[in-house]
């Protein structure tokens, strides 16, 4: 998905050219502007309140952007960020479907329709202020020409000459004219604002399209890639349109299908995982078969030093002259045998404990997998 930066960077910069010439041109501004304060500061509010409105609409697009590229790729944390405002319908749709999304024909055109439906929306406010602004600006073009032409008609009907003097004829005209001039300065400032203010808002609101427009496209452009049209869509598309009953009962049947297929993988992983315990559990096996077999040779050769040791123990039972050393010599075997016999016993009791907690682990695992088959 492109985001709207690239529209938000033409929209400040397009601002900030208009800040830069009213900076300019403030002297002349300033005294358009006193011709009528109310008015041109009405103006002037609509005015900020629509870049403000049109800003927000751009901005907007932020959040439907990363929710849309948080639910292609699966990111953790979808369910708790911020819901979006113009996918409001398609994210209840579409629910946690993100690894298995499938759409029918008929359920893309409703998601595309509703979603350009609500940008239409949106759009329609601006394009009302733009209206509005030059609407104000007709209004106090009149308004001004109404007072211009009051003002002309009390100048005109308070010209005499009766006295004969015509300074004073003409200082009176002079002094009545003051009127209809301010009349003409309302009309033309009011227009000046009006107008100039609909021009960059109507630039403004031509950037917000665009990026609405992107970002509709390729929404539509990753929705038709989701959807898939079935022989009776294609049919009906040629001959006929499907009864609703009919596409209803195959976007259900394509439902079950898809939840049937989840299941499947599901036990298939969980018969993987089952059988990669049992493979673990024989080389455990063999491994203690292993130590069991070398414990048996071991005490045959125990066996068989003690069968050797018998002469000796004859020997040391009738009594010689190496006696002593014999008695020592049997107490470090038999001490030796007795450390030996000890090793033996542990480390079959650790084995023995080992293959118990591996026995549990797989019970479990084929118990789950039961569990998630039925």
């Amino acid at each position: 998905m492109t985001g709207p930066a690239v529209y938000l960077l033409r929209m400040l910069l397009f601002v900030a050219a208009v800040a830069a010439i009213a900076v300019a041109l403030h002297g002349e501004l300033l005294r358009a502007f006193a011709a009528n304060e109310a008015l041109n500061g009405l103006i002037l509010a609509v005015f900020a309140l629509g870049v403000a409105y049109i800003f927000r609409q751009v901005l907007m697009l932020r959040r439907e952007v990363n929710w849309i590229d948080n639910f292609r790729t699966g990111r953790p944390g979808l369910s708790v960020q911020a819901p979006p405002r113009l996918l409001a319908p398609t994210a209840a749709m579409l629910g946690d479907r993100n690894q298995h999304l499938s759409l029918s024909a008929f359920a893309l055109r409703s998601l595309l329709d509703g979603i350009a439906s609500r940008l239409d929306e949106q759009r329609d406010i601006s394009r009302y202020m733009i209206g509005l602004l030059i609407f104000l600006g007709l209004l106090g073009t009149f308004w001004g020409l109404l007072q211009t032409i009051a003002s002309v008609g009390s100048v005109i009907s308070g010209l005499t000459l009766g006295n004969g003097d015509l300074a004073s004829v003409f200082t009176d005209l002079k002094r009545g004219l003051h009127e209809p001039l301010k009349g003409m300065g309302t009309a033309f400032s009011s227009s000046l604002f009006g107008l100039a203010g609909s021009l960059v808002l109507g630039f403004l609101e031509l950037q917000a399209g665009q990026a609405q427009n992107r970002f509709y496209n390729d929404l539509e452009d990753w929705l038709a890639g989701q959807t898939k049209l079935t022989g009776a869509a294609v049919a009906g598309a040629v001959d006929q349109p499907v009864p609703a009953y009919v596409q209803a009962l195959l976007e259900q049947t394509a439902d079950n299908l898809e939840r049937l297929q989840r299941v499947l993988e599901r036990g298939e992983q969980s018969r993987m995982t089952a059988n990669e315990g049992v493979a673990a559990l024989a080389e455990k096996l063999s491994a203690f078969t292993g130590q069991i077999e070398a414990g048996r040779d071991l005490m045959a050769a125990l066996a068989e030093g003690q069968a050797g040791l018998k002469p000796v123990l004859s020997r040391l039972a009738e009594g010689g002259p190496d006696t002593a050393d014999l008695a020592a010599h049997v107490r470090s075997i038999d001490a030796h045998v007795s450390r030996l016999a000890e090793d033996i016993t542990s480390a079959h009791t650790a084995a023995i404990e080992e293959l118990r907690s591996e026995i549990r682990v797989l019970s479990r695992t084929i118990a789950a997998a039961a569990e998630r088959g039925r």
